[in-house]
């Protein structure tokens, strides 16, 4: 599997909630970083982070390139429940097939069309 084929394998555990796909897909020593998270690891991770999946009612992935042998840049947008839209872009390392750092740089609103 590529690194964006592993990348876009961890958004649809999360869109499924497969904790069991997205255990499997994460390092050991995994750490996510976010405006809201500062440099959280793995366990937190799925316990606040990964059972939000029931906010989003419909989510795109926009662009998923490899920007060297590790690092992935996604680009995404997503409709909550609440009807807002957002579009992010994330930073995604992997290594031996297993995610090891997620740093997502949040979007604005952006209207439907």
């Amino acid at each position: 599997m590529s690194n964006v084929d592993t990348v876009r394998a961890a958004f649809a555990a999360y869109l499924g909630q497969d904790r069991a796909a997205m255990d499997r897909l994460l390092a050991d020593d995994f750490v996510f970083t976010s405006p809201q998270d500062d440099h959280i690891g793995k366990g937190t991770f799925l316990e606040v982070c990964f059972p939000t999946a029931g906010r989003v009612r419909h989510q795109e992935i926009l662009e998923a390139v490899a920007l060297d042998a590790h690092r992935v840049h996604l680009r995404y947008e997503y409709e909550l429940t609440t009807g807002e839209r957002h579009r992010n872009v994330e930073v995604q390392t992997v290594r031996d097939g297993r995610i090891s750092e997620v740093e997502v740089y949040f979007g604005g609103r952006f209207p439907q069309g």
